[in-house]
């Protein structure tokens, strides 16, 4: 892995982890799934224009189809996300939807698309995954249901695990810019939800009204992290960059336990240690 595309890499994990509490202190369903995915199509439409017509990149059917896999995807990913945040800490959800994720899609690079990290990069996605799930342990104390929190986690990450290799696919081999790719695959979550939306356009503007600066820091915060990995992804096998993004589990463990109350960080100490000997090992391996 190179400097620069680890660089990307954990300033993405701040970014993620932050937009991620935010959606987690928002606690909203497909209506805010969709007004976050809406500003985030205005937000970034000028810049897909103008990436669009500098680099003009060749969009054919091929394309075209990934676009819209990934959009489908990405909707699962957030509705199945955001469900996990209504029933479970975010410091359960949140680690281990980002521990399933990498170690999945790490062994699926291997076995799929025949990636061959060194012995090192192995060693330190292991331990990332395995400081993961020692974060996940013990129980949570904002009263939701561990059991539903556990299985929407899990879920997730398995989610997760498709949208990077399917998306790893769109920019590395058929050359579709990052933002591109990023923004029509947010675009078309929106034309997906839009049916939900206008059915419920009484709970999204209930959302626009309680939880605005939420949204905003979403549609803001979330494209650019993905587009930051995407760019990465263009020169660096999944397996080095998957399970490099889950530095961001120290961040949203954090966040969990002192901005949330959620407690119990004294205990995930020895997890965030390997998390980061792991990262080490990638970058170095």
């Amino acid at each position: 892995m190179t400097a620069f595309a680890l660089g990307l890499v954990l300033a993405a994990a701040f970014i993620h982890a932050s937009w991620n509490f935010l959606a987690k202190r928002a606690g909203g369903g497909a209506a805010f799934v969709w007004l976050f995915a809406a500003l985030s199509a205005i937000f970034y439409a000028p810049l897909a224009v103008i990436i669009y017509f500098w680099q003009k990149p060749y969009i054919g059917p091929m394309q075209i189809v990934f676009m819209a896999g990934s959009s489908l995807i990405h909707l699962a990913y957030f509705l199945i996300l955001q469900r996990g945040y209504r029933v479970g800490d975010l410091s359960l959800v949140y680690p281990l939807a980002r521990g399933t994720g990498p170690t999945l899609s790490t062994f699926t690079a291997i076995l799929v698309l025949g990636e061959r990290p060194t012995s090192l990069a192995i060693f330190g996605a292991l331990l990332v995954a395995a400081g993961v799930f020692l974060l996940s342990s013990g129980p949570g104390s904002s009263g939701g249901s561990r059991k539903w929190g556990v299985g929407y986690g899990l879920l997730t990450g398995t989610i997760i695990a498709m949208y990077t290799l399917w998306d790893k696919y769109a920019v590395s081999t058929l050359l579709i810019p990052p933002l591109l790719q990023d923004f029509c695959t947010t675009l078309g979550r929106v034309l997906l939800l839009g049916p939900v939306a206008f059915r419920k356009r009484a709970e999204v503007r209930k959302e626009w009204r309680i939880h605005r600066k939420e949204a905003i820091g979403v549609a803001l915060l979330c494209p650019l992290s993905y587009i930051m990995v995407l760019t990465a992804l263009i020169t660096t096998p999944v397996s080095y960059i998957a399970p490099a993004r889950e530095v961001s589990i120290l961040i949203g463990a954090l966040m969990g336990s002192r901005l949330l109350a959620e407690g119990d960080a004294h205990r995930r100490l020895p997890a965030a240690v390997a998390i980061v000997v792991g990262v080490m090992a990638l970058a170095l391996g």
